[in-house]
């Protein structure tokens, strides 16, 4: 299975926009707006080949931003974004595959996922700084890895399978891939016309959050001493089509949410803000 058209781009504070609104901040009156003062950190060409699926803040503040390639007919890119709007084709990967989700370790290392029907590409690759691509994990090639994220010790990568609702975990030292959590919270509707489970991935306040694409959920799963799932945590639900997300800061429950646009190629990000659920 293939993406027939390109995912929102998600919704990036730190990139995107300038100070929230005070009561937004607090999770105070949520009819005021959440973010303000947004600019253009990038523009996209989708008849040009422009095809961006995810997009993560470098410590330099500069994007580092996955092309998808098959929706454009083209290889898929990692591409890096100056704040200067100068672009850097990192990698160019095989026409046919594509590359989704991806994040930074500390060291400046890039780690990024590969949809492939090939078993020999399709997996958790990672670009060491001045080196050359390598795959460091393999992941099933009748899946989709999608959203990517890396604890904060930097040792872990956590990988969404949308299409096997799983979320594998990747030593980021090397080795195998396992499956860290699967179950029908992560699952896709057998009755969607387009069949995607658990999508974006963020490691937020020590644990690991996911959205379920189907299901319009937002999840938080703890992550236990022996790093192993905790009891898994609806915290927002009702969000359709929700791909991608990130919060308004690194203590705030508030977020950002991407959903999923077909009309992306006209330049459309839709933000939007998902509050947690009070019990």
């Amino acid at each position: 299975m293939r993406f027939t058209h390109a995912a929102a781009i998600p919704a990036l504070a730190a990139a995107l926009v300038s100070t929230p609104s005070p009561s937004a901040a607090i999770g105070g009156d949520r009819t005021q707006p959440v973010i303000t003062q947004v600019r253009t950190a990038a523009a996209f060409d989708f008849a040009s080949g422009d095809s961006p699926e995810n997009v993560t803040v470098n410590p330099d503040g500069s994007l580092a931003v996955s092309m998808l390639g098959v929706p454009a007919n083209k290889p898929p890119k990692l591409v890096r974004i100056a704040p200067s709007g100068q672009r850097t084709t990192l990698v160019v990967g095989h026409q046919g595959d594509q590359i989704t989700g991806n994040t930074h370790g500390g060291d400046g290392t890039v780690y990024y996922n590969v949809d492939s029907d090939d078993g020999s590409r399709a997996g958790v690759w990672k670009l060491p700084p001045h080196g050359r691509p390598q795959r460091l994990a393999a992941l099933p090639a009748d899946g989709l890895p999608n959203g990517l994220a890396i604890d904060p010790a930097g040792r872990t990568l956590y990988a969404a399978d949308s299409l096997n609702g799983t979320v594998w975990a990747v030593p980021v030292s090397g080795g195998a891939a396992t499956a860290w959590l699967t179950g029908p919270e992560l699952a896709p509707d057998p009755r969607a016309s387009l069949k995607l489970g658990v999508n974006g991935v963020r490691f937020h306040q020590d644990t690991v959050r996911v959205s379920n694409f189907n299901q319009g959920t937002l999840l938080r799963i703890p992550v236990t001493a022996h790093k192993a799932p905790g009891p898994l945590q609806t915290v927002a639900d009702k969000l359709p089509d929700i791909d991608d997300f990130s919060f308004l800061n690194d203590r705030s429950d508030t977020g950002f949410t991407a959903p999923h646009d077909a009309k992306l190629q006209r330049g459309t990000i839709n933000l939007g803000a998902a509050h947690p659920r009070h019990h």
